[in-house]
């Protein structure tokens, strides 16, 4: 009679996909005449399927006639003696027999499989240094850990020879798609469950749980209370209190949490305690600026929040802008541009905000005065992107407001994009004739809403990025943040005017930050239309628009919206999804506004080489990462063989020729060989960078 056991273990083998090249190593390694390693170390986030990993080694060794014995460190405490009676247990052993001596008299291979490992800390010398040393030969061990080995491991001559060290990525989209399909879900599901969980394998399997459960349903996060509930259990595991949750839910809201902002956020007046034990949690970061979750933890629990308490959810959001708002008129420049990012990142869950920043703050580029030895870079910046008629007027406005513009500066202190605004009160009659736009604008005042003594109004005049221009980058994103400083420090300002190259593309974000399209403002220079959004700051002063945005960003009068999850600290691509992003960034490597998508920017590769940018301030990441594939197609210069490849991605991706035919034609090839040279390149490429992103 079949036990339920078995029965387990055939259902959850039948679910078992992917991890080809780990099994295949584990089964190799196993079957080997002299196994090449006596400890195979799988360390991979929560959830990402160590256990289930294991289980499928388990069921390998049975195939291979190896014996197996399984221990969970849940199940264990955390010393010499009780770690050794549970084995002993394992194994069926008497007391006076030893796990040692039971392996060295038993014939054949033996897998010992110890999960959870991350538990047994107290315990890691002891393994390393007296437990391991002993066992025979013929005993491969598996130790599975949230956590990479400790750096004494690493350190150790004997354990370098002996020991692999497996990172465990999430699956690849084939995997997670294949995955989903068994499980029943609906195919036209699929991508957005993907995009949702980035193939995290138990998100996979709760969401195909649900399925299976409700049959035929549209995926939200925030309609799957269950799912986010079990994602939130699996990071949280078991918070102490009410208050501890609470802290919990704080800091999933914020950009980044201190302390001043959790006592506001929780109305305590000394929640030390609480920000340590924050502190303290596996899923929880620290950086320079404060605290914040993993970005899957951060989904799931503010999408557990707004199902389950969204009065408290809107209350936490209000808490933290009460508090920002209040910190601007006492801080410097530098603190104003982080207040006002934390603000901004609180509506970050709004369709209508989300496309429209760059999430992670860019701390090397900062706003600056205008400087004399400015004006020749910002005049070729508005004659590369709006024509020679605009850069005169640039100049002149330049030249008339000075204090009106604010240059952005990369950590060379270079410009790398600016903005010019115009007060059109100070203008002279003159002065605002001679340019359409102010010409535009005054009109568009004195029909609408004539300014009265003492009032002001503002022109954006002209806003870019060096490289970009008013596409989406961190240089829009800060002049954004600029102009809503400039809305909420400004005395006496009246109106406001900020015109668009592409108005359309703007309406979104501009409509849900209550600037309205004032097409009667709109102008025309050498050729070029620009659309005009307007607010009216007498009709909607800046505490009342303060007040209307928060209620948009909690989806206050209409069903909350839904979003992808945000640009964490860190995705753990599979290979195949690498070579893809790899690929796309060389595709995409003088196009910085289509870069910034690129999933890359939150690989290992990328983060650690922005964390190391040697100024404490983060790099820019596209940039980083524009470096990072430069330097791996560099290396192949080294090579006489290999230089042609490099040769080819010159003229493809760095330097580009105008279609792929030219670049053949530069390089003097038939298009076939420069075609496969091109082609070995990237994968050349691929396998530098891949084998960065895996080393240690």
């Amino acid at each position: 009679m079949t036990r339920v056991a078995e029965r387990l273990s055939a259902a959850r083998r039948h679910h078992f996909v992917g991890r080809a090249a780990e099994c295949a190593l584990f089964r190799s390694t196993l079957i080997a005449t002299e196994m090449p390693f006596l400890v195979l170390y799988v360390h991979g986030p929560g959830g990402v399927g160590k256990t289930a990993l294991l289980r499928e080694f388990a069921t390998l060794a049975q195939e291979a006639s190896a014996a197996v014995c399984y221990l969970d460190a849940r199940n264990l405490e955390p010393a010499p003696e009780p770690f050794l009676h549970a084995l002993r247990l394992a194994l069926n052993l008497t007391a006076d027999e030893t796990p040692t001596n039971a392996w060295a008299t038993r014939p054949g291979r033996h897998v010992f499989l110890l999960d959870t490992c991350e538990l047994l800390a107290p315990l890691d010398g002891w393994l390393r240094e007296v437990f391991l040393p002993e066992l025979p030969e013929n005993v491969l061990v598996v130790l599975a850990s949230r956590n990479p080995p400790a750096p004494e491991w690493r350190a150790d001559p004997g354990w370098q020879a002996l020991m692999h060290i497996l990172l465990l990525r999430n699956l690849s989209p084939d995997e997670g798609r294949s995955y989903l399909l068994q499980r029943g879900v609906p195919a036209g599901q699929c991508e957005g469950v993907l995009r949702f969980t980035h193939g995290h394998p138990l998100a996979l399997s709760l969401v195909a749980e649900m399925f299976a459960q409700r049959g035929k349903v549209a995926f939200q996060p925030e309609n799957a209370p269950d799912i986010i509930k079990a994602l939130v259990e699996q990071f949280v595991q078991k918070v102490p209190g009410p208050a501890h949750r609470a802290a919990l839910e704080a800091c999933a809201q914020v950009r980044t949490l201190v302390e001043p902002l959790l006592t506001a956020m929780l109305n305590l007046p000394d929640p030390h305690e609480l920000f340590a034990w924050l502190r303290g949690l596996s899923f929880i970061e620290a950086g320079p600026l404060g605290l914040f979750p993993h970005d899957l933890a951060r989904e799931s629990l503010v999408a557990d929040l707004r199902w389950r308490h969204p009065d408290w959810y809107r209350e936490l959001h209000r808490r933290a802008r009460v508090f920002y708002v209040g910190r601007l008129g006492a801080s410097g420049r530098e603190e104003q541009q982080r207040l006002l990012f934390d603000l901004v990142f609180l509506h970050r869950h709004n369709p209508a905000v989300r496309p429209f920043f760059e999430w992670t703050e860019s701390g090397s580029i900062l706003p600056d005065a205008l400087r004399p030895t400015d004006r020749p870079a910002l005049l070729a910046m508005a004659a590369r992107h709006e024509g020679p008629a605009s850069a005169e007027l640039a100049a002149t406005w330049l030249a008339q407001q000075p204090a009106g513009c604010l240059v952005f500066r990369n950590a060379q202190q270079r410009p790398i994009g600016f903005m010019q605004m115009v007060a059109l009160e100070q203008a002279t009659e003159e002065q605002r004739q001679h340019d359409p736009a102010t010409r535009a604008a005054w009109d568009y005042l004195v029909q609408h809403a004539p300014l009265r003594g003492g009032e002001r109004a503002t022109l954006f005049r002209f806003w870019m990025a060096e490289e970009t221009y008013q596409a989406v980058s961190p240089v829009q994103s800060l002049i954004f943040i600029q102009a809503v400083h400039h809305y909420l420090t400004t005395p006496g300002l009246t109106y406001t005017f900020f015109p668009c190259a592409d108005a359309d593309f703007w309406a979104p974000v501009l409509n849900y930050a209550d600037l309205i399209r004032a097409p009667g403002a709109d102008f025309e220079v050498g050729g070029r239309h620009y659309g005009v959004y307007s607010h009216d700051w007498r009709a909607m002063p800046p505490a009342a628009w303060l007040t209307l945005l928060g209620e948009r960003e909690v989806g206050i009068g209409r069903q909350p919206s839904v979003g992808e999850p945000a640009a964490g600290p860190m995705i753990v691509l599979s290979r195949p999804d690498f070579a893809a992003a790899v690929r796309e960034a060389l595709r995409d490597f003088v196009r910085p506004d289509l870069l910034r998508n690129n999933p890359l920017l939150r690989s290992r590769l990328v983060l650690e080489a922005v964390g190391q940018g040697g100024t404490g301030e983060s790099a820019d990441s596209v940039a980083v990462l524009q470096m990072l594939l430069r330097q791996a197609a560099e290396t192949l210069q080294a090579s006489p063989r290999a230089v042609k490849l490099y040769r080819a991605l010159y003229h493809t991706y760095f330097q580009p020729a105008s279609t792929q035919e030219r670049a053949a034609e530069l390089l003097d090839l038939p298009f076939s060989t420069y075609r496969r040279h091109l082609m070995a390149g990237i994968v050349q490429v691929t396998e530098a960078l891949w084998a960065r992103e895996v080393s240690g």
